[in-house]
């Protein structure tokens, strides 16, 4: 039975992968940081009681900024795989803190490399680096002759966020190349779930579409709007970090869909799940999201999808109703317009084939947050 850690199993991708680890039959320890109120909603349903017999689920209180801790944990553990998963990453916050950003996603991903180092498990853990999409910058010039990013282009971050991850990427290739140890950079681009944060704009969107749609909010504030992201979906991406580490020879991945969309298309795609189509007037920060009709039938299906229960809902939205506004609030000081990557890499010599489309994406994401809405 192989042993895997996961750094920040408690985040979006942490619970996936442990979800799917355990799946194959991997012994599984998760690092979480102390806080005063829970913050395991996404992996409880995993937990069980340690006092059981063959429980190959574990939480350990740890922190990335915490060298002697993190030692002492794998030491411990003696894992077979290690994904660093934690981070800061929500990268308009990561210009308000970025002396902690830079500790945590780019001194932390030394102090795993040094531990496994200094403990001599060189040949026998593998790492895993979770990476970004935000390296690249967004730069229209660093693409490839496809017009996407690969493994080769040039790095550009636009942000903390991305600077620190920057330090992640080349620390974990320079260990990989001065100690030969099996560690390797995953270049994820944007993944997305039901499960992500609810401060990231793709869960903020659905979040709204659904308390607009249940009466329970009157507008959606978004900052660019023209911004473009290469989606995927997280449980598709969580599987291509394990094919990583399953390989003969450590390399590094580009994980992405190869396709781009606009925030404001993502906006019109989950206001559709619920019957409303949109039309955008006005330009940059006078630009609005107004509803243009609405799909009665496709909009009390959605807020009722049991037949049985279905009532009509008192508080619809009004056509002509603006429920998407700018606001520069959300800007950030330097934006990235692009990102999308080049999959070709990951699909030839991973055999990575994603199993969700956005559509599919969006779909899950709003019938969640309906539900979540429900009961709030």
């Amino acid at each position: 039975m192989k042993t895997a850690l996961i750094t920040g199993v408690t985040g979006q991708d942490g619970s996936y992968l442990a979800e799917l680890l355990l799946e194959k039959g991997y012994r599984v320890h998760g690092i979480k940081r102390r806080a005063s109120s829970f913050n395991t909603q996404r992996i409880d349903h995993l937990y069980r009681d340690q006092h059981e017999n063959n429980v190959n689920f574990k939480l350990h209180y740890g922190d990335l900024t915490d060298a002697t801790n993190l030692i002492r944990i794998i030491q411990e553990i003696q894992p077979d795989e290690i994904y660093n998963l934690g981070a800061m990453s929500h990268v308009k916050v990561s210009f308000d803190s970025p002396e902690y950003v830079a500790n945590v996603d780019g001194l932390g991903t030394l102090r795993i490399l040094e531990a496994v180092r200094i403990l001599g498990l060189e040949k026998k853990t593998r790492i895993y680096q979770a990476s970004t999409s935000e390296l690249y910058g967004g730069l229209e010039e660093n693409k490839n002759e496809k017009g996407f990013y690969d493994e080769n282009s040039p790095f550009y971050p636009r942000s903390p966020y991305g600077v620190a991850k920057i330090y992640g990427f080349w620390i974990t290739k320079n260990y990989r190349e001065a100690y030969d140890i099996f560690a390797c950079n995953g270049i994820l681009f944007n993944h997305e779930s039901p499960r992500r944060g609810e401060t990231f704009v793709t869960r903020k969107i659905t979040m709204a579409t659904a308390a607009i749609a249940l009466g329970k909010q009157d507008c959606l504030y978004l900052g660019n709007l023209n911004s473009q992201r290469d989606w995927g979906h997280a449980k598709d991406y969580v599987e291509a970090m394990w094919r990583i580490l399953q390989q003969d020879v450590a390399e590094d991945y580009v994980i992405a869909t190869g396709v781009t969309t606009y925030i404001r298309d993502f906006v019109r795609f989950a206001f559709a799940e619920v019957g409303i189509t949109l039309r955008f007037e006005g330009t940059e920060e006078q630009e609005v999201g107004i509803i243009d009709s609405i799909d009665v039938q496709k909009y009390e299906k959605a807020l009722n999808p049991n037949v049985e229960q279905r009532t009509t809902i008192n508080d619809q939205p009004k056509i002509g109703k603006v429920v998407v506004r700018v606001d520069p609030q959300y800007y950030r000081p330097t934006e990235v317009d692009l990102l999308i990557g080049d999959p070709t890499k990951s699909k030839t010599q991973l055999g990575w084939v994603p199993q969700y489309d956005l559509a599919g994406l969006v779909k899950e994401m709003v019938a969640s947050d309906l539900e979540l809405m429900k009961k709030l």
